[in-house]
C-alpha cells in the first residue's frame, strides 16, 4: 500500500464492526436459524477486523499497539497454544518494550491452561534481564527506551504482588531483599561491570550463610565481599538462647470442626506466621536440611533473574518506600496503575474505618484495597490482628534501623516519619478491634518511639514527627499530654509562620481534633482551635490558650491568611519555592479551616474553589516538564489532597449542623469525574448517595465515570459495593418482624441488576484480572444460594486469575464438599499450600 494506515481510523473501526451485530435479532428471542444467522456474522465481523489489523500491521510493522490488538483479537478464536506462540513472536520482535512486556506478563499469568506459578515466575525473570541488558547496551539489536528503569521497578513490584498473591510470600520477600542488597550495598570493584556480570558476583553473597537485609547483623554484600578478600569472618559458635526457641502452639484447637473449616484455620495461621524467608540458625546448630517446609527456603534461581541496576535516587527511594509499603507501613506510595488493578484483592478497600468519627483528622492510605504480606483477606473483610507476628514485628523494626543510613536529607526524614505513622496505625487498629490489652503494650511501644527518635539531633526541629507523637497520645486518651506536645511544637517555630506547609499540617490536625472533640460547631464551642489556627497567621510564641480569642487577633489573622495566599498565587508558577503545590494545600487547609470557623461554610467552600482552579491551571503546566515520575506528580497529588480536604469539611458540617446536600454532591462528582481512582473520594460518594432514596442520579453518574475512565476498575467496583448496600438496606426492611405482618417478598430487581454488574465488569479489560472483582462476585453468588452457579462463577474466575490463592480459600469456605478437588487444582498451579491434608489428619489426630 502506497499510504499506511492510521493506527487511530483502525481502532474506531472495530466498534463499527460490533454495531453490525447489534441490529441482529436478540440471542434471548432469536429462533435456531437466527441464532445460527447471528454466529455466522459474528464470525465474519471477526475475519473483517482481523484482516484490518493484519493488513494495518504490514504497513506499520513497528505499530506495537496494533500487533496487541490483533493478539487480543485472536483470544476469541485462536487456540491457546498458538496465542502463545503469537504472543512469543510479537515480544521477540520488541524485547525492549516495555509496556508490551506488561501486556504479555499479565497474558501468562492469567492464561489457566498453561499456567504454573514457576512457569510465570520466570518469565518475569527473562523480561528483567532482557531490559536489563538493553540498558546496558549488550542488547545490540534493540536500544533501551526512554524511562525504562522506571518500567523496570514497575514491573518487579509486579512480580511481587504475583509471587504474594499465589501464596509465595518468602519468594516475594526474599526478591526485595535481594533488589535491595543488590543496590544499596554493591562493591565498589563490580560498580562499572554489566549487570550480567554483576548478578555473577552477586550469588555467593546470597548462597552464603550472610544475613540479608532485615535480618539482624546484616551488613550487606559490600562489607561480605570485602571480608572474603581478606579471608572470610571469624564464626564463633554460639549456644542459641532457650528463650528465643519457638513454642510450640497447638495449631488445631477444636477438633471438632469439619475438616474444610481446620484446614482454612491452620492455612491461615501458618500464612500469618511463615511470610519470611527460612534461614538455617548456625548458632542454634541448624542446617538447611533442618527446614520441615521446603517451600520456605528461596534459592539464587528463584531471584537472580530479577535483578537490575537502578542509578536514579528517586527510584532508589522508591524501591525502599515499596518493601516497607509491602509490609503493611503506610509511605503514601501507591502502586503502579499497570498492577494496581490487579494487585486489588482485600475488601478493606470499602472499608471506612475510623473515618466515620474522625472526618477532619482522618486519612486513608492509597494502598487500602492490596492485601498486606502475611494476612489473607476474607470475604467480608474481618482482619483479626493489629500487628505482624513477633517473628515480622523484629524484621520490620530491624529494617527500619538498616533503612536510615542509607538515605539523608528529606528521605531519611521521611522514612522516620513512617516508622512512626506505621505504630501509630497499630493503634489505630487496636482501637477499632476494641482490644485494650494489646492497646496498652502497643502504645508503651509506639510512645517509646517516639520519644527515642525525637530525642536525636537531626530530628528534634521535626515537626512532622512532633505531629505524629502529638497525634499518638490524643488516640490513646491522653489529650491534656497531647496538647502539650502540640503546644512545645508550635512554640519552638511559630516564627516560620505561614511559610512552612510542616507548621500548617501540624496546626490543621491539632485545630481538627479540638474541632472534632466538641459536639456543636459555634465561635464560643470552637474557641480553643480559632486560637490555634490564629496563633499561626499571627506567630505569638509565648500567650497560653486563656478561653478566648480577641476580636482584633481575628481580623489580623484573616488579613495575614489572606497576604499569604495572595504572594503564593502571585508567584510564578514555576518558582513557587521547595514545597511547591504542597506549601499551597498546607495553606489553603488552616485558612479554610479558619474561615469556617469565624465567617462559615461559604467562605470556606469559596476559598477552597478558589485554590482548586489555581491548582488545575498548574497542571497543565506540569505536562510540558521533560521529567514527570509515574507515581508522584506533584501538581495532580496536591489537586486530591486539596479535594479530599474540601470535601470532608462539607462533610463534617453536615454532620454538625443542618446544611443542603447539593454543594457537597457537586464537589464530589466533580471532584471524581477528575480522579476516578481516588478510593477515598468514592466511599464518601457511596456515603453520601446510601443516604438518598432515588438510586438514579448515582447510577447514571457510575455509568458514565466507569465508561470514560476504562484503565480503572475502581469505579465499577464501587458502583456494585453501592448496590449491595441498597439491596442490604431493602432486604433489612422487608424481612423485618413488625408484629403480626412478616413481609418476606423478595426483591429481585436489585439482584438482577448487580448480576448485570458483575458481568459488564468482568467483560472489561480492566475488570477481567481483577481479583477483588471476582471475590465479590463469588460472594455474591453464594447469597443467592445455588450450589452449580457458585461452581461456575468460581471456574470462571479461575480461567482468568488462576494465580489468586484468595480465590481458592474462597471457595473452600463456599464449597465445603469440593476441598479434595480444590487443593489438588493448588498444587497442579503450584499455588502455595503450607498445609497438605494429610499432615492435617495428623495434626487432628495429636
Amino acid at each position: 500500500m502506497r499510504h499506511p494506515f492510521h493506527t487511530r481510523v483502525v481502532f474506531k473501526m472495530s466498534p463499527f464492526l460490533q454495531d453490525e451485530l447489534m441490529q441482529d435479532p436478540s440471542p434471548y428471542t432469536a429462533t435456531a436459524a437466527e441464532s445460527e444467522k447471528r454466529k455466522r456474522s459474528r464470525r465474519a465481523a471477526w475475519e473483517k477486523k482481523l484482516a484490518i489489523l493484519e493488513r494495518a500491521i504490514e504497513s506499520n510493522p513497528n505499530n506495537v499497539e496494533l500487533k496487541v490488538a490483533r493478539l487480543e483479537l485472536g483470544k476469541e478464536s485462536w487456540e491457546p497454544s498458538n496465542l502463545v506462540n503469537e504472543w512469543k513472536k510479537v515480544v521477540f520482535l520488541h524485547p525492549n518494550h516495555t509496556a508490551l512486556w506488561q501486556r504479555y506478563l499479565l497474558f501468562c499469568q492469567s492464561q489457566f491452561s498453561i499456567f504454573s506459578t514457576s512457569k510465570v515466575n520466570g518469565i518475569y525473570g527473562k523480561c528483567l534481564s532482557t531490559l536489563a541488558a538493553a540498558l546496558d547496551g549488550t542488547l545490540l539489536s534493540h536500544p533501551a527506551l526512554p524511562d525504562t528503569e522506571e518500567a523496570m521497578l514497575a514491573i518487579f513490584l509486579q512480580q511481587c504482588h504475583f509471587l504474594r498473591q499465589t501464596g509465595h510470600s518468602e519468594k516475594a520477600i526474599a526478591l526485595f531483599q535481594a533488589l535491595i542488597d543488590f543496590t544499596f550495598f554493591k562493591p565498589d570493584s563490580v560498580a562499572g561491570l554489566i549487570t550480567k556480570a554483576q548478578v555473577e558476583f552477586f550469588e555467593p553473597f546470597w548462597d552464603s550463610d550472610e544475613p540479608r537485609f532485615g535480618e539482624g547483623g546484616a551488613r550487606g554484600w559490600k562489607v561480605w565481599m570485602r571480608q572474603q578478600e581478606r579471608g572470610g569472618w571469624v564464626v564463633l559458635k554460639e549456644q542459641g538462647d532457650d528463650e528465643d526457641e519457638e513454642e510450640d502452639v497447638e495449631e488445631v484447637k477444636d477438633k471438632t470442626l469439619p475438616k474444610w473449616q481446620l484446614w482454612l484455620q491452620v492455612e491461615s495461621s501458618r500464612d500469618f506466621k511463615h511470610w519470611l524467608p527460612w534461614r538455617a540458625d548456625k548458632g542454634k546448630g541448624q542446617a538447611e536440611e533442618d527446614c520441615e517446609d521446603p517451600d520456605r527456603q528461596v534459592l539464587f534461581d528463584d531471584i537472580g533473574s530479577s535483578m537490575f541496576k537502578i542509578s536514579s535516587q528517586e527510584l532508589r527511594y522508591q524501591l525502599m518506600s515499596s518493601f516497607f509499603q509491602f509490609l503493611g507501613i503506610p509511605t503514601g506510595f501507591g502502586l503502579p496503575p499497570c498492577c494496581l488493578n490487579v494487585a486489588l484483592d482485600d475488601p478493606d478497600l470499602f472499608s471506612s474505618g475510623s473515618g466515620d468519627e474522625r472526618l477532619l483528622s482522618w486519612s486513608d492510605s492509597p494502598a487500602a484495597g492490596v492485601s498486606i504480606v502475611g494476612f489473607m483477606p476474607a470475604m467480608p473483610s474481618q482482619r483479626w490482628a493489629a500487628s505482624h507476628c513477633t517473628e515480622g514485628e523484629d524484621f520490620i523494626q530491624t529494617a527500619f534501623h538498616q533503612a536510615l543510613p542509607l538515605f539523608a536529607g528529606k528521605e531519611r526524614s521521611q522514612l522516620t516519619l513512617h516508622w512512626l505513622q506505621y505504630e501509630k496505625s497499630k493503634v489505630l487498629k487496636s482501637l477499632q478491634l476494641r482490644r485494650k490489652k494489646q492497646l496498652k503494650s502497643l502504645g508503651k511501644r509506639s510512645k517509646k518511639l517516639a520519644k527515642t527518635l525525637l530525642k536525636e539531633a537531626e530530628n528534634r526541629n521535626n515537626l512532622a514527627l512532633w505531629r505524629e507523637y502529638a497525634h499518638l497520645e490524643w488516640l490513646l486518651g491522653n489529650v491534656e499530654d497531647s496538647r502539650k506536645v502540640f503546644d512545645t511544637a508550635m512554640a519552638m517555630s511559630v516564627s516560620q509562620g505561614l511559610q512552612s506547609s510542616a507548621l500548617c499540617d501540624l496546626c490543621f490536625l491539632y485545630s481538627s481534633l479540638e474541632l472534632e472533640s466538641v459536639q456543636s460547631v459555634s465561635v464560643s464551642t470552637a474557641t480553643r482551635a480559632i486560637y490555634i489556627l490564629t496563633r499561626l497567621a499571627l506567630g505569638f510564641a509565648g500567650s497560653p490558650y486563656a478561653g478566648e480569642v480577641l476580636p482584633v487577633n481575628v481580623l489580623k489573622a484573616r488579613k495575614t491568611y489572606e497576604r499569604s495566599l495572595q504572594d503564593w498565587f502571585a508567584d510564578d508558577a514555576t518558582s513557587t519555592g521547595s514545597q511547591g503545590p504542597g506549601q499551597l494545600v498546607s495553606l489553603v487547609g488552616c485558612f479554610a479551616l479558619f474561615q469556617y470557623l469565624t465567617l462559615g461554610i461559604q467562605a470556606a467552600d469559596s476559598l477552597y474553589r478558589q485554590a482548586a482552579g489555581r491548582l488545575v491551571g498548574l497542571s497543565s503546566l506540569e505536562t510540558v516538564q521533560p521529567k514527570r515520575s509515574v507515581w508522584r506528580q506533584s501538581v495532580t497529588s496536591a489537586c486530591e489532597r486539596l479535594t479530599v480536604m474540601h470535601v470532608t469539611l462539607l462533610r463534617f458540617h453536615m454532620r454538625a449542623s443542618v446544611y443542603p446536600l447539593g454543594p457537597l454532591r457537586h464537589t464530589l462528582t466533580h471532584a471524581l469525574g477528575q480522579f476516578p481512582g481516588n478510593r477515598e473520594l468514592w466511599k464518601l460518594y457511596v456515603q453520601v448517595e446510601s443516604s438518598c432514596h432515588n438510586a438514579s442520579r448515582a447510577r447514571r453518574f457510575f455509568d458514565v465515570t466507569a465508561r470514560s475512565a476504562k484503565d480503572l476498575i475502581v469505579p465499577r467496583l464501587f458502583a456494585i459495593y453501592a448496590e449491595e448496600q441498597r439491596k442490604e438496606r431493602v432486604d433489612s426492611v422487608q424481612r423485618a418482624d413488625i408484629g403480626i405482618l412478616y413481609n418476606t417478598l423478595p426483591e429481585t430487581g436489585l439482584t438482577n441488576r448487580i448480576r448485570a454488574l458483575f458481568e459488564h465488569a468482568v467483560q472489561t479489560e480492566a475488570g477481567a484480572h481483577s481479583v477483588l472483582l471476582w471475590r465479590m462476585y463469588l460472594n455474591f453468588t453464594v447469597t443467592q444460594g445455588n450450589i452449580e452457579k457458585i461452581k461456575g462463577v468460581f471456574y470462571r474466575a479461575l480461567q482468568e486469575c488462576p494465580w489468586a490463592k484468595v480465590l481458592y480459600l474462597d471457595a473452600v469456605s463456599h464449597l465445603p464438599a469440593q476441598l479434595q478437588e480444590i487443593l489438588d487444582l493448588m498444587t497442579e498451579k503450584e499455588i502455595r499450600i503450607r498445609v497438605p491434608l494429610e499432615e492435617l489428619e495428623i495434626l487432628m489426630e495429636d
